[in-house]
């Protein structure tokens, strides 16, 4: 399993009007492009997928912030920042055993957040598409 890596600065929606977004608090620090679950206090934490507790997925956060601070996390859309040229298109992507990263495998627990997609330009370059189906399972 390899970490996919994100550039935080580059995180963003590629179609905002298409995307579902929800804000939220931090519990703690988080950077864009991590990825988040709600706590039983209602804030977004950090996801782990070797982690009691943080084996779960809610969303991406499209920006930083601190603790307390407002957070947005994309459930389902688009979302260009991450260097996926190694994966095919349609490869699925999932949380990783590191907090808050994405990886190109199954990590600790299985927790499937999306695939890598085609934009519609020249290079059709790639992107996540993220789908954070909350309570479903999707296989």
């Amino acid at each position: 399993m390899a970490d996919i890596t994100v550039t935080a600065a580059q995180v963003s929606l590629v179609d905002p009007l298409k995307a579902e977004v929800y804000s939220l608090i931090a519990a703690e620090a988080i950077t864009a492009g991590q990825v988040v679950f709600i706590d039983n206090t209602g804030k977004a934490q950090l996801a782990d997928a070797d982690a009691a507790g943080e084996q779960q997925a809610r969303g991406i956060a499209l920006n930083a912030a601190g603790i307390g601070g407002a957070v947005d996390i994309v459930k389902r859309g688009r979302v260009a920042g991450f260097t996926l040229t190694d994966q095919a298109y349609s490869a699925p992507v999932y949380l990783s055993n590191t907090v808050g990263a994405l990886a190109d495998a199954v990590g600790a627990t299985t927790v499937p957040v999306g695939i890598v997609m085609p934009m519609s330009d020249r290079d059709r370059t790639k992107v996540l598409y993220a789908d954070f189906r909350w309570g479903a399972d999707w296989a």
